[in-house]
């Protein structure tokens, strides 16, 4: 009797299971009959609240990587339903320069189990054909997170289905100095070695030296935990950027979430447009 009811239980899910992916196909093939973004960006907010909401450790004590596993696990889904839908770009914040500031202990729970994720990571994208690329100050992280994101980098610069870049140790400003500086330097170069006697530095050189020139810039910024601040992410490249909130905490994420979102892009697109037009005018 008991066999019997698992076994129609497990037949119930499937059949749950194939008419929620139908429901997603359809739904997905709806969206690509309008204008489909190319650049997503996620602020992954809400992973500590989720961790207390689950009774889970938020400190880095015992149980305080299952927060970051199922944080990993709804980019994963994202990483998909973005694929599926024809979204080339994907960015995720990941860790801020600002968040060095938190418990030790916590950081350094954090950090170890992104070195475990980024080895997962390895195995998905190749699976995918995902790019991988990191942007931010990687001389803040340890030697061995540093050689593991290196290394992921360079494995999957052959791909080009969608290309995944995780902000990590990362600030806007932190990338706008970056950006400057090495502007400078280059400009210095070309004045002392290459008789250049321009002195301007351009807005395209500033651009390319940008940790995002990898990417265009984003057509939406997406923020799950209810909050409206970009938090130093991506200030430069969000100029025109439709900026899209919601209450979800980020390991709870769900395909419905990132349709809702999808669809109030595409009403507002014609603004967006509007305005990018204009700035190229000028």
């Amino acid at each position: 009797m008991e066999k019997e009811v698992m076994s129609s239980l497990k037949m119930a899910g499937n059949i749950l299971c194939s008419a929620s992916s139908f429901i997603r196909k359809c739904i997905f093939g709806v969206l690509r009959v309008g204008p489909i973004l190319n650049h997503i960006a996620l602020i992954m907010d809400g992973n500590r609240r989720y961790a207390k909401k689950q009774k889970l450790s938020h400190d880095g004590a015992a149980g305080g990587g299952v927060r970051y596993d199922a944080g990993f696990w709804a980019l994963m889904v994202m990483l998909l339903n973005c694929q599926e839908l024809g979204v080339k770009y994907i960015t995720a914040y990941a860790f801020s320069i600002d968040n060095f500031k938190r418990k030790p202990e916590e950081v350094e729970s954090l950090m170890t189990s992104m070195l475990e994720k980024f080895h997962l990571l390895d195995i998905l994208v190749k699976l995918l054909a995902v790019r991988v690329h990191f942007a931010g100050n990687l001389e803040l992280l340890s030697n061995e997170l540093r050689a593991s994101a290196m290394e992921l980098t360079e494995a999957t610069a052959a791909y080009s289905k969608s290309v995944l870049t995780i902000c990590i140790a990362y600030t806007s400003r932190d990338e706008i100095l970056h950006a400057v500086r090495e502007s400078c330097e280059q400009k210095r170069i070309d004045l002392e070695f290459r008789n250049d006697d321009d002195n301007e530095i351009k807005l395209m050189k500033v651009e390319k030296n940008m940790y995002m020139a990898v990417a265009p810039d984003p057509d939406i910024i997406i923020r799950t935990g209810g909050e409206n601040r970009l938090s130093n992410f991506l200030l430069w490249q969000s100029c025109w950027s439709h900026l899209h909130s919601m209450w979800v905490l980020w390991p709870e994420i769900g395909v419905w979430n990132l349709v809702f979102a999808i669809l109030n892009f595409q009403r507002n697109k014609t603004y967006c447009l509007e305005m990018k037009k204009k700035e190229k005018e000028l």
